[in-house]
This record gives structure tokens, C-alpha cells and sequence, in this order.
């Protein structure tokens, strides 16, 4: 018999009844009946239930283990009674009757219990990971997970595409984040960085005559951690073609996508027309460029309605360039208490207030409420109404201002709005493309022009569109939004010296500093460079939605806390006076 099991904790039913076996695992719950001893036994596969009384000759040892020892039971297996059978584990037809004990490793006293549902800190999560992970959720989200990632791998190989790795160590390129920067013994002062993303190597590939990669990519970026983002590193499906235009990376990447989100997604609905939303559509309608489509809500631009009207706050602020008056359309939501609870929801978000008008039957016909439809009277009232498309019961919400202002703000509301609504659909996933980004913006205060999005995008229009207003200047660029996530990202590539260096000239980079940044790809694209383009997904977060988990760290095996600490490994941690003598290198103790 093997030194440690015949059979995994999941493997054995009543066809083994009879059998005399080993397993191993750890001890999930003990339960004293009186002079037997019930333990669930848990290895990653499973739980079988063993049991011991004073016959047998392990009672004693069995008698001293605790919750999340490790042990191997050699015994036989038994039918358990018809009326204790456990249809719910895969093992509830037997028990096995324990003969023999080892304990393989003892445990002292838990920080947290596997056990159960129980909430704890995540501070204390974090520093007993091993522990955590040991939680059936856990065990779930991380084999789920794999699965996840080798399923993308299988699918990208079936569509033609090969896998190749790209560097760790490398040099610094900005993609958007701050460089993790690492210190050269050999060469003093100088560094190199983690990569952010494959991005330049990728396109190098390209460039090199390879048609297709792809690569399941560990990306680095030292970013302040959100919910759904991790301060440190990440993993991306990455992936990049030669000779394609922005549908082809469409075509490719969307049946990879709605393949894992139906193996994986639970029987959910997974949406399979994706449409395509301009850049400056989804700020206006969504407020967002990764807008939650689950949500049906779309806002529109009502201006002229409140035009010398007598809401003089909306009518002085219109009088200012580049305002507007924006409403979000709330169906149902046409009660005064609902309607002060968002009014409520914009101050916690710093605004002033939120003005609404909602409409009611007052036996005589429907009537339309609030401080702004007193203000600004029934004509212009009921022309919102007709033009928002709502009616009795419903309401409608208003910011105004400079969008970029208040746009942000304005999301919220819509996905406040349709939560509490029960309008935004749930069980479904609800994908779209914002296409159509605008390459540059320009500083308020300074008035300078910088990138807005991705350096590395081909302009549309080429040349001839960088010679006009940079700000109207919008790149083959794209997202993939789902259910209000960035999932995925991506570029037709600007593979054109001559129109990379004005793309840089634009955003204020002189032709050195593009040589000296960008040199191996400045250089490589003067030998004969393919137009190419590509994508990375957001394992992560693909991951999170399917797990159905609001929090990227319960679908990361190990990561960092939201002060970017490792709470198991003490990192970062200081070095020694040795290690700083090699690299070179002094700390300067902050004040």
C-alpha cells in the first residue's frame, strides 16, 4: 500500500465497502460521541468521515488530535445507516472504521478556523494565507482559477496562436504606472525595472515575423490597490497578431471570452452580441468607460430644457463654456423618499445635491414634483418627460456642469439607481467594446497636451489626422467592459517611425528622448515593421467575476494587503548593510 493513501478523501463510496484503506488529510471537525469519535477528514479533493471507538487500538492516539492536524488512517470501509447517509458529500454512503493512526503533522492553536463560515480581518487572513487558502471558498477560487487559465491557453492554441515568454527583467517603458525598479550589481547606479506589461516585446515579436502570440503574462505596476486591483503584480492573457485591423482582434478574442464565461460562469447568461460604444458615448450615457450594461439606464444631455429657465442655478451655469445639463432616467423611482436618498448619495460624493423631478397620478392625471419642476414649470417638464421616456411612478435626476466634473459621479448614481431599483440584471454577463479613445488631453491649468490613453495606438487617419487639433485626434484603441470592469485592453499599433515621432512630437517628447525611451522599437519599426495589433486580458478580475467575489485578493493564491505588504513573507523588508554595499546604494532616511 502507498506510504500515505489508497484513495483520496472524495474517492470512496459504497462499492468499497468491505475495503481496508489509507487517506491523509487534515482533521476538518472531531465530534465525541460518548466513547466514539466522529472526524471529518479533508484533503483538497474532499471529505470522508472516520470513526473510532475503544476497540480499536487508535482510539487513544485519535483521542489527543485537533482541528487542521495532519494525519494518515489505515481502516475498513463501512455502508453507514440508511438513515445517516449524507447525500450531500460524495462519501455519505460510508465512514471508514480507523485501525490504525499516524499523525503526519500536529497543529497548535489556530489564528482562524478553517472550519465554517466564520469572518475574519484580513490582516489576520493574509498572515496565515496557508490557512485561509485552506477554506473550502478558497480551495474553490484557486482551482477555479487554474482551470480558468488553462482552459484561455487550450482555446488560444486551437485559434493558431503560439506561446512565448518575454522578459522579466528589462528596461523601463511607462505604460501608464509607476516601475517597480530593480538595482544592477554589475553595473552600479544603474536599474532595471519589472515590466508593466509584454507591450514593446510583444510588438517586437511581431516585427521579428512571428504571425500570432500569446502568453500567459505576469505584469508589474506599482499602483495604489483598489477592490478589483492589485497593488503590486498581476497576470494578463496577452496576445498580439500581425497583418489585422481592430474587428480581427475582435473576432479573436470574443469567442475565447464567451467560451470560458460559459464553461466557468455558473449557467449565468453570457451576452453574445457585443456592441461597440464610442469612447465619448459611454462618458455621456454610462458616465464610464467600462459601463455596466446589466443596468438599461442611459443618460442623455437635457440643456435646452433648462435655458433661461427659472432653475437659475442650472440657467447661470449654461451661460459658462463647455457645461451641460445631463438626467438620469430612473424608472420606479418616482417616490420623494427615494428621490432624497440620492439627493442624499451626491452629497456623500461632494456635490452640493442632486436636483430630481418625479412624476405622480393625482386622480386627475399625472402630475410632475419636486423643487425643479416648480421651478422650471409644466411645459418644459413634461418636454424631459417625453424626451427621457418616462411616466407616472418614475423620476429623473440631474447634474450639471463640465462633464469631466461630474461624469464620475454621475456612473455612480446610475449604478446606485439601479441597484436599489432592481432594474440592473443579475445572473448575466453583459459585455461591450469602447472603442474610438482620444490619444491626447490637454492640462486645464497649463494648457500642455499629453497622452490621454496608450502612446504605443495608431492614430486613425494616420499622418493627416496628427497635422489638425490634437485634442479631436482618436486612436484604434479599445476596451472590453463587463458588468462594469475593465476586462480587457488593446491597440492596433502605430508600427510608422515617421508618424510615431509626431504622435510624441504632439505630447511634447523630442525625437531623442523617443530614441533614447522607445530605441529598440524606434529602431525596429525602420526594418520593414507589419501593421500589427493585439489585446491583454485581466485574468484577475475575469476571475473574480466568475468566482463572483467583489474583491481581486480572493482569487489571488497570495497577495498583498491595500498597503502593498506581504503580512506572511514580512516584505518589504529592509536590507542588509551588505547587500546595500554591493548594489551600490545609500537610504536616505525620510523626514
Amino acid at each position: 500500500m502507498h506510504a500515505y493513501r489508497s484513495h483520496t478523501c472524495a474517492a470512496l463510496t459504497a462499492a468499497n465497502v468491505g475495503e481496508t484503506v489509507r487517506l491523509s488529510g487534515w482533521v476538518h471537525r472531531v465530534r465525541d460521541h460518548g466513547g466514539v469519535l466522529f472526524i471529518d477528514l479533508r484533503d483538497h479533493f474532499g471529505v470522508t468521515q472516520v470513526l473510532c471507538d475503544g476497540d480499536s487500538a487508535a482510539f487513544a492516539e485519535l483521542e489527543k488530535v485537533r482541528s487542521e492536524w495532519c494525519i494518515r488512517i489505515d481502516g475498513t470501509v463501512k455502508a453507514r445507516d440508511p438513515e445517516l447517509v449524507n447525500p450531500k458529500l460524495p462519501t455519505g454512503e460510508i465512514e471508514i472504521y480507523v485501525r490504525e493512526l499516524e499523525v503526519l503533522g500536529a497543529a497548535d492553536e489556530l489564528p482562524l478556523m478553517v472550519f465554517g463560515d466564520q469572518e475574519y480581518p484580513e490582516e489576520t487572513r493574509l498572515r496565515y494565507r496557508y490557512l485561509d487558502l485552506r477554506r473550502e471558498a478558497m480551495q474553490q477560487n484557486m482551482t477555479l482559477r487554474s482551470d480558468v487559465v488553462s482552459s484561455m491557453r487550450k482555446r488560444m492554441w486551437d485559434q493558431g496562436f503560439r506561446e512565448y515568454q518575454t522578459p522579466i527583467i528589462t528596461a523601463s517603458s511607462p505604460e501608464g504606472a509607476r516601475d517597480f525598479l530593480v538595482p544592477s550589481r554589475l553595473h552600479p547606479g544603474k536599474f532595471y525595472a519589472l515590466p508593466q506589461a509584454p507591450q514593446q516585446f510583444k510588438q517586437l515579436i511581431m516585427v521579428s515575423g512571428f504571425d500570432k502570440y500569446f502568453q500567459i503574462a505576469p505584469c508589474f505596476r506599482d499602483e495604489d490597490p483598489r477592490a478589483d486591483r492589485s497593488p503590486t503584480d498581476f497576470y494578463q492573457l496577452d496576445l498580439e497578431m500581425s497583418f489585422v485591423e481592430q474587428q480581427d482582434v475582435f473576432d479573436t478574442i470574443q469567442p475565447v471570452l464567451t467560451g470560458v464565461f460559459e464553461e466557468f460562469g455558473g449557467g449565468r447568461k453570457v451576452d453574445q452580441d457585443w456592441p461597440q460604444i464610442s469612447y465619448k458615448d459611454a462618458a455621456l450615457w454610462y458616465g464610464s468607460d467600462k459601463p455596466d450594461l446589466r443596468n438599461p439606464i442611459k443618460m442623455q444631455v437635457v440643456s435646452d430644457h433648462f435655458r433661461g429657465s427659472g432653475f437659475a442655478i442650472f440657467a447661470k451655469l449654461l451661460e459658462q463654456d463647455g457645461t451641460e445639463i445631463r438626467a438620469i432616467p430612473a424608472p420606479s423611482g418616482g417616490s420623494r423618499k427615494f428621490c432624497d436618498r440620492m439627493n442624499a448619495f451626491a452629497q456623500k460624493e461632494g456635490l452640493p445635491g442632486m436636483g430630481y423631478i418625479f412624476w405622480r397620478d393625482q386622480g386627475q392625471g399625472m402630475e410632475a414634483a419636486g423643487p425643479l419642476a416648480k421651478n422650471i414649470g409644466p411645459e418644459r417638464t413634461e418636454a424631459i418627460r417625453q424626451q427621457l421616456g418616462l411616466g407616472v411612478g418614475d423620476a429623473a435626476f440631474f447634474l450639471g456642469g463640465k462633464p469631466k466634473a461630474f461624469e464620475k459621479v454621475a456612473g455612480k448614481a446610475r449604478d446606485v439607481i439601479g441597484e436599489e431599483l432592481n432594474l440592473t440584471e443579475k445572473d448575466r454577463f453583459a459585455f461591450a467594446w469602447i472603442v474610438d479613445f482620444p490619444i491626447y488631453e490637454q492640462d486645464e491649468e497649463t494648457g500642455a497636451i499629453d497622452f490621454e490613453h496608450n502612446p504605443f495606438s495608431m492614430p486613425q487617419g494616420g499622418m493627416e489626422a496628427l497635422q489638425g487639433d490634437p485634442l479631436d485626434v482618436r486612436g484604434y484603441q479599445y476596451d472590453l467592459a463587463c458588468n462594469g470592469y475593465e476586462l480587457v485592453s488593446g491597440a492596433i499599433r502605430n508600427h510608422k517611425p515617421e508618424i510615431m515621432l509626431k504622435a510624441f512630437e504632439l505630447a511634447g517628447y523630442g525625437e531623442d528622448e523617443v530614441k533614447s525611451r522607445f530605441g529598440a522599437l524606434f529602431n525596429a519599426f525602420h526594418y520593414g515593421a507589419p501593421p500589427h495589433g493585439g489585446c491583454a486580458a485581466g485574468i484577475d478580475r475575469i476571475v473574480m467575476l466568475l468566482a463572483d467575489e467583489a474583491n481581486i485578493r480572493e482569487v489571488m493564491m497570495f497577495p498583498m494587503n491595500q498597503r502593498a505588504e506581504d503580512l506572511m513573507m514580512d516584505a518589504p523588508s529592509d536590507p542588509t548593510s551588505d547587500q546595500l554595499m554591493e548594489l551600490g546604494l545609500r537610504i536616505i532616511p525620510q523626514e
